[in-house]
């Protein structure tokens, strides 16, 4: 059989036109091997311009060349089928063979008959977790995160004060070096110091990262497995140790409060909120919120002493695995494009489960163009916004918090003008946002922490901007202030 397919399959036919060009009667002749690979279409473009043939002719020489490739193909066609069942009836092909053979391809090629895809590892440890965070070992799963961060916490403190105690070494080392220079040393000397401080500095920053890198796979390790043995746990009724266990951790979480103490301090935030309802008969509620506070306080876990992390992170560890996500706009400097080639108003995506309050962090690349006050709603910045809520749009994140000013600190060239004009722009670029979203969502636009006793009359002078009116639809525009 497969002689006779090959016999069949590269077999050349010519492909005969006859058209006429006022009184003269011109003929084209195309060889074609079968069976064509090239879409007619294409190959019908390029003998028009291959051959310079006149428009006039283009339908007819299209219908016929698909007409005539379609022809050849099921006379093709035919024979092959002829010349197999004829090597079936002479006995060439085994019977049993070829019946196996199209049982194989009908099971592989129907749904029926198709395998279920085994669950990754990743989607069981998703199920297990959330089971287990919504279940009274919640407490424990939290705990225990916060026993690996106050480890690594000490880690890194240790790293800086090294480094700190390194970089002092080598001030004091140059100071005296630059003292002798032009009287016992040269400025060879002088470089060749700076080089021994860089790879010193070097050295020490990979051994502190290779520690680091080393502690956080042990401990994702050591996590995921105990997990796992505590959802198996909790299946087994009659496992007696299981309810010591899960008491023995809170005792260790107050120790490692007590002893460690604040690292963060909490800075009052200013906040104001507005509640917008979209819909005529099916109603959805969605938040907007203006906060004056840093975008970092949103990933730093804050302490106290009675709390600690645990009323903050149940929030974000409950809907870890779910279809409400919590999202972050991070402005990055658009000098990351000299190593990984990411433009302006282009963003990356990194995923996290143990920040305070977030999921998902969009690292936005901005340059110092987003200072200036003549960006419009084309500037590559909001373009890079608006992508980023459509993605918000299609990946469940119904909370996103976003820097209102598209700067993280404020200068002296931000006047009020200026801020309420990019205010206006920027809520103009998320008021589609509330209106893709089925569900409720809420929008967190953040304000610069440190701004200055004159700035702060923004928040008065932004009464005059409808803002619930510019997020809210033309055929949804109820809205109401919330506290």
């Amino acid at each position: 059989m497969k002689k006779n397919r090959e016999r069949f399959c590269h077999k050349e036919r010519e492909f005969v036109y006859k058209f006429k060009v006022g009184t003269e009667c011109l003929e084209l002749r195309v060889p074609l091997k079968f069976p064509v690979q090239e879409n007619a279409s294409h190959l019908h473009g390029r003998l028009m311009l291959l051959h310079s043939l006149p428009c006039f002719i283009e339908n007819d020489l299209k219908e016929a060349l698909s007409q005539f490739i379609e022809e050849e193909s099921l006379r093709d066609y035919d024979r092959d089928a002829e010349a197999s069942l004829e090597a079936v009836k002479s006995g060439e092909i085994d019977l049993h063979q070829l019946a196996n053979t199209w049982a194989k391809a009908y099971a592989e090629s129907t749904l029926e008959h198709a395998r279920p895809e085994e669950p990754s590892w990743d989607e069981d440890f998703a199920d297990v977790y959330h089971d287990l965070i919504h279940s009274p070992a919640s407490e424990t799963l939290l705990n225990l995160e916060h026993n690996y961060f106050v480890s690594i916490s000490e880690l890194i403190g240790e790293r800086d004060v090294e480094l700190k105690k390194l970089r002092e070494r080598q001030g004091i080392e140059m100071e005296k070096v630059m003292q002798e220079l032009g009287k016992s040393l040269t400025d060879q000397d002088v470089n060749s110091l700076a080089a021994q401080h860089f790879e010193s500095q070097q050295d020490l920053e990979n051994k502190w990262s290779n520690e680091l890198k080393q502690s956080t796979a042990i401990q994702k390790q050591e996590y995921q497995e105990w997990v796992i043995k505590l959802h198996q746990d909790l299946k087994n009724p009659n496992n007696s140790s299981l309810s010591e266990e899960i008491k023995v951790q809170p005792n260790q979480f107050r120790e490692s409060v007590e002893a460690v103490g604040r690292i963060y301090e909490e800075q009052r935030k200013l906040e104001e909120s507005f509640t917008i309802h979209l819909g005529a008969q099916l109603k959805t509620m969605h938040n907007l919120r203006l906060l004056r506070a840093d975008m970092l306080d949103f990933c730093k876990h804050k302490r106290n002493h009675r709390s600690g992390v645990k009323l903050h992170r149940l929030q974000t560890a409950l809907s870890l695995y779910s279809t409400s996500l919590c999202g972050l706009v991070l402005l990055v400097d658009n000098r990351i494009n000299s190593y990984s080639g990411i433009k302006r108003g282009e963003f990356y995506i990194t995923r996290h489960s143990n920040l305070s309050e977030i999921h998902v962090a969009f690292h936005l690349c901005v340059d110092d163009n987003v200072k200036s006050g003549n960006i419009t709603a084309r500037d590559p910045a909001i373009m890079g916004l608006r992508n980023i809520l459509k993605v918000c749009c299609t990946h469940d994140i119904t909370t996103i918090s976003i820097p209102l000013l598209l700067v993280h600190d404020m200068s002296e060239e931000m006047t009020i003008p200026w801020c309420l004009r990019r205010a206006e722009l920027v809520f103009k670029c998320v008021k589609d946002l509330p209106s893709f979203i089925n569900t409720h969502s809420d929008i967190q636009a953040l304000n610069p922490y440190r701004w200055t006793h004159w700035q702060k009359r923004i928040v008065k002078l932004s009464r005059n901007l409808n803002y619930a009116g510019i997020l809210s639809s033309k055929r949804c525009p109820e809205s109401e202030p919330a506290t």
